[in-house]
C-alpha cells in the first residue's frame, strides 16, 4: 500500500504544502507515519546535520569496498586486453553508483532503517530474495584469494593458505571490538589513505604524461566495442567488471546499515552493533525506525542539510577518489604493456593472474627490484581491505534482516547474529578456498563480479519502489534521480539478459 495512501484525519496540513509525516496511532495519539503493511514509524526529531565537508564517515565503506579489485585487477587487465578506451564503460559505472549511493541514503537518514527493511515494506519476500542473493553472492572470497595469490608471488607461501589465515583474521578482529563502526571506519580510514597515496606514487613513478592523457581520454571514447570485447570469452567478464566500477553487489545496500550506525539522520535513534565479546551489552534494537516532520519548515531544514553532506561524500570522497585510484592503475597496465608486450595474449589464453606480474614488473620498472614484491603486497592489502568491508557488511545485513523478520530471531541478540553470519561466511570461504574452482583466485573474481550485476539490477528496482512509495512526498526523489535510477535497472539487467541469451553463458 503506498504510504502516502492513507492519510490519518489528524495530519496537519498548511496551504498547499502536502500532508506531513504524520499520523495518529489511536492506541497512544503517538504521530505516526505509516509506510506499507508493516509496523508504523514513530516521529521523532531529525538531529542537526554535520558540516558538509569531512573526511571520515560512512562513505569510507563504499570507498574501501569500491576501490578495490575493480580497480586494481579487473579494469587494468582489461585496458592490458583492449586499451584505455575501454574505460568509457567504467565512468558510466561509477557515475551511475554515485547516483545509487544518494537514493540509498535518502531511505536510510529518513528512516534509519536498511534499504531492506523498506523492500520489506512493499513486498515481504523483496527482503528474502537479497536475503537469499548475498548468500548466494558473497560467500565467494575472491577479493581476499585474489590478494593472497599476489602475496604468493612475494613470499612463496601458498596463496590458499594467506586467505584462510586473512579469513580468521577478520573474524578475531570483529569479535573483539567492542563497537564495531568506529574500528571498521578507523582501519578503512587508514587503508584507504594508504591506497590513494600508494597508487598515485606508483603512477607518478612509472607513468608518462601521454599515459595519463590517453586514460583521461578513453573515459569519453563512448561506443568503443571492438570485436573481441564482444565475443563469449570477454563480454561477461566486462559486465562483471562494470558492475565491480566501484561498490559491487549489494554493498550499496549494506551502506545503508553503516549510515544508520554512524548516527546519520535519523539512524541517530538506533542502537549501534557490538562485537561478540560484548555481546552482553548489546542494546535491544527497536522493532521499526523513525520519521522525522516533514511539515515542520525547520526539520526540512537540517534534512537538506543532511543531503548537502552525503551529496559531498558522493561526489569527491566516493566518485573522486574512486576515479583518482583507478586512473593510477591505467597508467600502470598502460606501463606494463610497454614493459610486457606478450601480456595480452598471456591473458587471453587463460593465464587470469599474469596482469598482476605484468604491473608489479612495470612498477619494478621505476629503478628497484624490490618495487616487485612492494607492488604485490599492495595488491594483498587492497584484498584484505575489500574483505573486510565486505564481511562487515554481509554479516550486518544478514543479521538484520534476521532479527527483524525470521521468527524466533529476536531472543538472540543483533551483536550475535552478526558473529553468526560472520564466522558462517569466514568457515564456508575457507571450504572454497581449500576445496572450490579449480582455476584459482581470478576465477572466484569473475564468478562474484557476475553474480554481482544481477544483484545491482534488482536493487535499482527495489530503491524506485522504496523511495517513491514509502517516504513523504516532499522528500522523495525528483524526475531526474528516477530515471537515472531507472535506466541503471535497465543497464545492468539488460547486460546480464544478453549476455544469456546472445552467447548462452553468465561466466
Amino acid at each position: 500500500m503506498d504510504a502516502s495512501s492513507n492519510p490519518s484525519p489528524h495530519e496537519p496540513t498548511t496551504g498547499t504544502t502536502p500532508p506531513t509525516a504524520t499520523a495518529t496511532a489511536p492506541a497512544r495519539d503517538e504521530r505516526v507515519w505509516r509506510a506499507g503493511k508493516l509496523e508504523p514509524m514513530p516521529i521523532r526529531e531529525l538531529p542537526k546535520a554535520p558540516p558538509s565537508v569531512h573526511l571520515l564517515g560512512p562513505t569510507v565503506f563504499l570507498v574501501a569496498l569500491g576501490v578495490g579489485m575493480g580497480e586494481s585487477y579487473m579494469w587494468p587487465r582489461l585496458v592490458l586486453i583492449f586499451g584505455p578506451e575501454i574505460r568509457w564503460l567504467f565512468l558510466i559505472g561509477v557515475t551511475l553508483q554515485a547516483f545509487v549511493m544518494l537514493e540509498m541514503a535518502r531511505y536510510a537518514m529518513a528512516t534509519g532503517e536498511s534499504i531492506f527493511f523498506g523492500a520489506a515494506r512493499v513486498f515481504k519476500p523483496l527482503m528474502w530474495f537479497f536475503f537469499s542473493v548475498a548468500i548466494l553472492v558473497y560467500i565467494w572470497p575472491g577479493h581476499l584469494s585474489t590478494g593472497a595469490a599476489a602475496f604468493e608471488e612475494v613470499t612463496g607461501i601458498p596463496w590458499t593458505v594467506t586467505a584462510c589465515v586473512g579469513l580468521i583474521l577478520v573474524g578475531i578482529v570483529f569479535s573483539l571490538a567492542k563497537v564495531i563502526y568506529p574500528l571498521l571506519e578507523s582501519l578503512l580510514g587508514i587503508l584507504i589513505g594508504v591506497l590513494v597515496v600508494g597508487t598515485s606514487v606508483v603512477a607518478s613513478l612509472v607513468g608518462r604524461w601521454s599515459d595519463v592523457t590517453s586514460t583521461l581520454g578513453g573515459m569519453f571514447h563512448f561506443g568503443y566495442l571492438p570485436d573481441e570485447a564482444m565475443s563469449a570469452a570477454w563480454f561477461p567478464v566486462i559486465v562483471g567488471a562494470i558492475a565491480f566500477a566501484g561498490p559491487s553487489g549489494m554493498q550499496q545496500m549494506w551502506y545503508t546499515l553503516h549510515l544508520r550506525d554512524s548516527g546519520a539522520g535519523m539512524g541517530a535513534h538506533i542502537p549501534k552493533i557490538r562485537g561478540l565479546r560484548h555481546a552482553s551489552e548489546q542494546e535491544e534494537m527497536p522493532s521499526r525506525g523513525f520519521m522525522f516532520d516533514t511539515g515542520n519548515p525547520e526539520e526540512m531544514k537540517k534534512w537538506k542539510g543532511w543531503r548537502r553532506w552525503v551529496t559531498f561524500d558522493a561526489l569527491l570522497l566516493f566518485w573522486g577518489i574512486t576515479m583518482l585510484v583507478t586512473i593510477s592503475f591505467t597508467v600502470l597496465a598502460q606501463t606494463a604493456v610497454r614493459e610486457s608486450p606478450n601480456v595480452g595474449e598471456l591473458i587471453r589464453e587463460g593465464d587470469r593472474e599474469v596482469a598482476l606480474t605484468a604491473m608489479a614488473d612495470a612498477f619494478a620498472s621505476a629503478g628497484a627490484p624490490v618495487l616487485h614484491g612492494v607492488f604485490l603486497g599492495f595488491i594483498a592489502l587492497i584484498g584484505l581491505n575489500a574483505t573486510l568491508g565486505l564481511f562487515d557488511s554481509f554479516s550486518r545485513g544478514q543479521a538484520d534482516m534476521t532479527y527483524h523478520f525470521m521468527p524466533g530471531a529476536k531472543r538472540f541478540s543483533m551483536s550475535k547474529l552478526y558473529a553468526g553470519f560472520l564466522w558462517g561466511v569466514i568457515t564456508f570461504g575457507i571450504l572454497i578456498l581449500n576445496f572450490g574452482p579449480a582455476d584459482g583466485p581470478g576465477a572466484i573474481l569473475d564468478v562474484l563480479a557476475f553474480l554481482s550485476t544481477f544483484a545491482m539490477g534488482a536493487y535499482c528496482v527495489v530503491l524506485l519502489l522504496v523511495n517513491n512509495r514509502m517516504l513523504p512526498k516532499p522528500i522523495r526523489p525528483g524526475i531526474v534521480q528516477n530515471l537515472v535510477i531507472g535506466f541503471g535497472a535497465v543497464f545492468y539487467l539488460g547486460m546480464l539478459v544478453y549476455s544469456l541469451v546472445r552467447f548462452g553463458v553468465v561466466i
